[in-house]
């Protein structure tokens, strides 16, 4: 019983880390991602003109998750992420043109 009010505790909480997305040109977009416990999360980034977001389903098995990119300026795009630790890692972005964009998530994220 006590478990199970933790894992319910740990389920509520979200946690959020610093994003860093680097696309062609080096044009850098910083924002942040947001996770709860078990449900996944969302991220959001922003060069100043264009705010790109994405939402993610937790992969527990493998560390690695897959998700859709959608931008204010139309571009699309699938990210896939792997995870270094619980709050940090990194991956790429392949935009629906073919570009591929750098992601960083976690403190290396504040290096960029």
């Amino acid at each position: 019983m006590i478990a199970a009010a933790g894992l319910a505790l740990l389920g509520a909480c979200d946690v959020s880390f610093p994003v860093a997305v680097v696309g062609p040109g080096n044009t850098v977009f910083k924002g942040s991602a947001t996770a709860t416990f078990l449900e996944g999360g969302w991220f959001q980034a922003t060069n100043g003109a264009t705010t790109c977001q994405g939402r993610y389903r937790p992969n527990g098995q493998t560390g690695t998750t897959t998700f859709p990119v959608k931008c204010s300026n139309g571009m699309t795009g699938v990210g896939t992420a792997t995870y270094e630790t619980p709050r940090s890692g990194g991956g790429e972005i392949v935009m629906k043109d073919g570009a591929r964009w750098k992601f960083i998530f976690g403190r290396a994220a504040l290096a960029v």
